[in-house]
């Protein structure tokens, strides 16, 4: 007989248990793997922990971890709890014996299946629902908090006379704690029933009673809970009428009770609450009659209540009362939208003033004094900070691996006299890219900080167009005084550094070589421990943190580097202004912060988008977006943060000291805001108006300027924020710091300015200022002139138009730009003058070979006067105010001299002679003669070359001495 361990192919081979060697291995393989898994879980939580017990807020990680843990095991243990009982009970109530038929003998083989896991099947499905639930009852910490914690606002909602705290704190927690009551209802629900289909107490082909009175007891009653539910939304649903969000015909986005509110989803609401309480006592009442018959009635009739009662009748009262006198109707409810809407966002103080818009000197002494009254209405800013980064960076970069931001920032400073002036300023930070030669040690240990702070004048540039600087080169010195220099923690400093070991860092460079610095700051986490670095390894990706040399004794990381990280990471309940901007306070670099409280549940007021309230023309790849898609109909800048750009220390001050949505949070996290009183002095001369909450309030204006209902449903006196002339990008206009007089001010104040348009046309619709000095007793005031409609002043579109389409002007501007020179135009400042409005733009010419822009011209404009290109801001208005004559040093004829340089007829002439040559040429490239249009080119440029010449020389007369300037 053949072998039985044998076959066609050979000896059959036999497999064994492995051996106790092998098992052991894979036994610790395994283990080794779950540790590891362990401890990546583990580094996340433990880096965390470390860095916000670096920054000394660890109280916030805390109070938040244990909030998040505490709702995840209390909602998370409730939903696994109330599923597996109703799993359990539908078991418990099972018949004991199954029907003969071929759907229970099917289902047979599933119970027989199923029955040794029973337990573990039960504990599996609890666990699931539980950890789901638990995980999205977790998110909802905030709520949670200001629920616990919240403070009275002390203003009540007219319509349920309830105070705005309930709107803003209460209902959202209510709201979630019905969805997920009804979460929990439903699953229960589905559990149940499939349990009771199961094992028989359910049946859908069987002959016989399809379900056993157990199982009509045990789902009617979860039914019940279901309608009870429903009975509950219903009455949340009357108080959510006051937040919620619908069309008007003059307000997109408005907020509250309207008519139809008011007179039929009001009631409608209340008498579904009582109906679907009834509905609910016919299921509970299920468990003595055993029958369905009533309770199905009854949620039949409720859903048709819903209908005709929550849907038909409100849509008739809308179509038959309101649609024929809809104005009459809305506007007592528009009136409480409007008072809300401008409580909400802080701009129910805002003074709307008539302004003429348009003024003509009476004569020439008029002319005089109105000129002299520009020159001390504003100090005109003729440094963009949005223009002249690349001049900073060409002129004060120093090293490749230095830069400043694309958008400078505008501030207040002394001067050399004690006069304060507005100053342009940027810090010189760290840039990767500029490293010469790119490894680990030089990323993240060698080049490690910026230096120091750029500064310059505003109002003033040097002979060639460039900044003069108040504050300078490497190392900075000027008048911002002695300071720690060194910039650790900046707007673009985003990769992570390590200090303070034996690898010393470069400090700077200067003409003698490379200065090295070890730093002494206390910031960032100490690498000495080896569970910190294992942690950071892993944390970052990157395994030389474990064990490269460069790390050693007094090694700390930096890391969240940029101050709008550090301020959202210890406050993550702020929302944070797009631009964080530097100052020097107490001899150290400090960055401030501005910071929202914000809430989305005010009765009445309006809602609006941050992302899109936030952008204007300077937020694309510029400055940063205020919370994209945050929609919130309340604001307030309650706390002001600092960020040191050395050791990264954060502090949070209270601004607001009224504001109830702070002191909520406050109480939520004690400790981590410091009150307004420990605001330095120093630190205040520095604080100024946010933009983003600027550009909120403006937007918000744009309608709620107007409070008399009629008007306001009409729209006739609605605005809209002008795109900006000075770029194609047509988005907003940006505000403009500048210091500056109102008409009702006795002097200069540092303020935020815009302007508006009406609606859908070019012409200025008002004018809108806000007191921007934090040590102003005016800070935050908003004025706002409102120009007539009948008496139409070019908006800032118009004015560059004017000034685009003046014929000598294009000129000299086509002179300035010859070759590949290109023109670029700063801010268009707007200023009210005497009631009329003056325009002024500065002009800059980036030349060939050149990659940052000078000053070379100043575009000027007032009222009906001829538009005026000077090569001063006091040229320009000596000319535009008649106190000159274009293109001259001296008073015009008449004025007392009776002196009228050639100079300038030379240039006229020229430029009448270029001007007639380009017509030549058009018309013959209209008629394509070639010949002719050739000739005409050689005409045009050599008037141009003419007026070049000529205006030189103009030039350099005045510089002689015959300007009288």
């Amino acid at each position: 007989m053949p072998d039985r361990g044998s076959g066609p192919s050979g000896p059959r081979i036999r497999v064994g248990r492995p051996s106790r060697r092998a098992r052991t291995l894979l036994m610790t393989l395994g283990a080794l793997a779950v540790l590891a898994m362990l401890f990546v879980m583990f580094s996340g939580f433990w880096t965390d922990w470390l860095w916000y017990r670096s920054v000394h807020y660890s109280s916030v990680f805390t109070t938040t971890l244990w909030t998040k843990i505490g709702l995840f095991f209390a909602f998370g243990a409730v939903m696994a709890v109330a599923v597996g009982v109703n799993i359990w009970l539908a078991h418990r109530l099972r018949p004991p014996l199954s029907a003969m038929s071929m759907e229970q003998q099917s289902l047979d083989r599933y119970r027989m299946g199923i029955a040794p896991f029973k337990k573990w099947a039960l504990i599996a499905i609890t666990a699931v629902v539980g950890l789901i639930a638990g995980a999205s009852a977790s998110g909802e910490w905030r709520t949670w908090l200001q629920w616990v914690n919240g403070v009275q606002f002390g203003q009540k909602d007219p319509q349920f006379k309830l105070d705005v705290s309930f709107y803003a704190f209460d209902l959202p927690w209510y709201r979630f704690l019905l969805s997920f009551g009804f979460a929990c209802a439903v699953l229960c629900l589905v559990a149940a029933a499939l349990t009771h289909y199961l094992y028989g107490g359910l049946r859908v082909t069987s002959p016989g009673s399809r379900a056993t009175a157990a199982a009509t007891g045990h789902l009617s009653v979860l039914l019940g809970l279901f309608v009870s539910l429903k009975a509950v939304a219903y009455w949340l649903d009357r108080y959510g009428l006051a937040v919620k969000s619908s069309g008007l015909k003059s307000a997109d986005n408005w907020v509250g009770l309207r008519y139809v509110d008011a007179n039929a989803y009001l009631p409608a609401k209340t008498i579904l609450f009582f109906i679907a309480a009834i509905c609910a006592v016919l299921f509970f009442a299920t468990l003595w009659r055993r029958t369905w018959q009533l309770p199905v009635i009854g949620f039949g009739l409720m859903v048709l209540s819903a209908v005709l009662i929550g849907g038909l009748y409100p849509a008739i009262v809308q179509k038959f009362q309101v649609q024929p006198n809809e104005a009459s109707k809305e506007a007592p409810y528009i009136k409480q939208n409007i008072k809300a809407t401008r409580d909400a966002y802080d701009i129910q103080d805002s003074e709307v003033k008539a302004y003429k818009g348009n003024y003509k000197p009476a004569d020439k002494e008029d002319s005089q004094r109105l000129r002299d009254e520009a020159g001390s209405t504003a100090s005109m800013r003729m440094l963009d900070p949005n223009v002249v980064s690349p001049a900073f960076q060409q002129q004060q970069q120093v090293r490749a691996y230095y830069q400043f931001p694309s958008t400078l920032d505008v501030d207040r400073y002394k001067d050399k006299d004690g006069a304060e002036q507005d100053t342009v300023i940027g810090l010189r930070e760290l840039n990767i890219a500029g490293i010469p030669d790119h490894n680990w040690i030089n990323d993240h240990f060698k080049y490690t900080h910026g230096y120091g702070a750029v500064a310059a004048k505003g109002t003033e540039t040097d002979a060639g167009g460039a900044p003069v600087y108040s504050e300078s080169d490497l190392p900075a010195k000027g008048h911002l005084g002695t300071y720690q220099q060194r910039v650790y923690y900046g707007e673009k400093t985003t990769q992570y550094s390590i200090v303070g070991g034996p690898q010393k860092e470069l400090d700077y460079s200067d003409d003698k070589g490379e200065k090295s610095y070890r730093y002494t700051g206390k910031s960032g986490v100490n690498l000495d421990n080896p569970v910190n670095r294992a942690a950071y390894a892993v944390a970052f990706g990157e395994p030389q943190i474990l064990y490269s040399g460069a790390i050693g004794k007094g090694s700390r990381i930096l890391y969240n580097r940029t101050p709008k990280e550090r301020v959202e990471a210890v406050a993550p309940w702020l929302t944070i202004d797009g631009d964080a901007y530097p100052a020097v306070i107490n001899h150290r670099l400090q960055w401030i912060v501005d910071a929202y409280t914000t809430n989305n549940g005010y009765p009445y007021a309006s809602r609006t988008t941050l992302g899109d309230t936030t952008a204007d023309s300077l937020t694309d790849g510029q400055r940063a977006v205020v919370a994209q898609q945050n929609q919130v109909n309340y604001i307030r800048n309650s706390v002001k943060a600092t960020v040191d750009a050395y050791d990264g220390s954060v502090k949070l001050y209270q601004w607001d000291e009224k504001d109830p949505v702070l002191k909520t949070w406050m109480k939520s996290f004690p400790g981590t805001v410091k009150k307004k009183s420990e605001i330095s002095p120093d630190l205040k001369a520095h604080l100024r108006y946010p933009q983003d909450l600027f550009k909120v309030q403006r937007q918000l204006l744009t309608t709620y300027h107007v409070t008399d209902p009629g008007t306001f449903y009409s729209g006739s006196e609605r605005w809209q924020v002008p795109s900006d002339p000075t770029n194609k990008s047509g988005n907003a206009v940006p505000p403009y710091y500048l210091s500056m007089k109102m008409p009702d001010q006795k002097g200069q104040a540092f303020s935020l300015t815009t302007t508006f348009t009406p609606s859908k046309k070019d012409n200025l619709g008002a004018f809108m200022a806000v007191d921007a000095n934090a040590t102003s007793p005016d800070y935050g005031k908003i004025r706002v002139l409102k120009l007539p409609a009948q008496t139409p002043v070019p908006g800032p579109k118009l004015a560059q138009s004017n000034f685009n389409s003046d014929p000598t002007i294009a000129n000299e501007l086509n002179i300035l730009k010859k070759g590949d020179s290109e023109i670029e135009y700063g801010n268009l400042l707007t200023v009210p003058l005497r009631g009329g409005l003056l325009y002024v733009e500065p002009v800059y010419l980036r030349g060939a070979g050149t990659n940052y822009p000078l000053l070379k011209k100043v575009l000027v404009s007032y009222g009906d006067n001829k538009p005026v290109l000077g090569d001063s801001l006091d040229d320009a208005l000596d000319v535009v105010f008649g106190k000159k004559a274009p293109g001259t040093g001296t008073k015009p004829p008449g004025g007392g001299t009776g002196e009228e340089p050639p100079a300038n007829q030379t240039v006229q002439q020229a430029l009448n002679d270029a001007e007639k040559a380009y017509e030549e040429g058009e018309k013959a490239l209209e008629s394509k003669d070639l010949g002719a249009y050739d000739a005409a080119k050689k005409k045009l440029k050599a008037a141009l070359d003419r007026a070049a010449k000529a205006s030189e020389e103009a030039k350099s007369s005045r510089k002689g001495g015959t300007s009288g300037d």
